[in-house]
């Protein structure tokens, strides 16, 4: 191989070094280009690496000075995940961004049971609701302790709806409270490109609990 190297990443061009791509020996990027290129080339006979070329030169400045990048810190880790070089993954996850999301939130997330399968309960009914309308609502259920889950399964049977369309989330055994574990809800189906708004739940007169105790409604915008 030449020492100087050419490179096509996701349609962005980039120069560099042989010596630079294999800077850690260990990484997926340096067994690229170590012995004969397990990669394709374009029309021009530059290398081709199928990835965000965007996030690639915060990845080459990285293996060319030690910098750790400043901007787009969820996007360089998920590239600095596929190209597995170790160092910068630790340096990001350091970062109060990767710190943030991966130990205190999704530790939090972690002791919610099923919370993954619930986010994706709450779109299911959400699009089956939506049907020639503009919006769809989703009645969620959120309880922190035993004994809130206890008075909450005596509420449901006071609700006048389909119990089956109730999504619940909780019990946990964590600090964060149930508001930050609505933020949590919003922020993840969010992420998933819905628009979605949330506030207490006013169920009809007659109703045993406060409502608002621990029901809410999350509202999906279609259109």
């Amino acid at each position: 191989l030449s020492p100087i190297v050419e490179l096509n990443v996701g349609g962005e061009m980039y120069t560099t070094t042989l010596s630079t791509l294999k800077k850690h020996p260990g990484s997926k990027l340096a067994e690229m280009f170590t012995g004969q290129p397990k990669l394709r080339t374009d029309s021009e006979g530059r290398f081709f690496i199928d990835r965000p070329g965007t996030y690639f030169k915060y990845i080459l400045e990285y293996l060319r000075s030690n910098q750790v990048p400043t901007q787009c810190i969820q996007d360089v880790y998920k590239e600095a995940l596929f190209y597995d070089i170790e160092p910068l993954i630790k340096q990001l996850e350091d970062s109060p961004q990767i710190f943030g999301e991966l130990v205190a939130r999704k530790q939090f997330l972690a002791r919610v049971p099923n919370y993954s399968e619930n986010i994706e309960l709450m779109i299911r009914i959400a699009r089956a609701e939506a049907v020639a309308s503009r919006r769809s609502s989703v009645i969620v259920c959120v309880v922190r302790t035993e004994e809130d889950a206890a008075r909450c399964q005596d509420a449901l049977s006071s609700l006048d709806m389909d119990k089956k369309s109730v999504v619940k989330f909780g019990p946990w055994k964590a600090t964060p409270s149930i508001s930050d574990l609505l933020d949590c809800i919003q922020m993840d189906v969010e992420a998933k490109g819905y628009k979605i708004a949330f506030q207490p739940h006013v169920a009809e007169k007659g109703f045993r609990f406060k409502s608002h105790d621990f029901f809410y409604k999350f509202l999906f915008t279609w259109w």
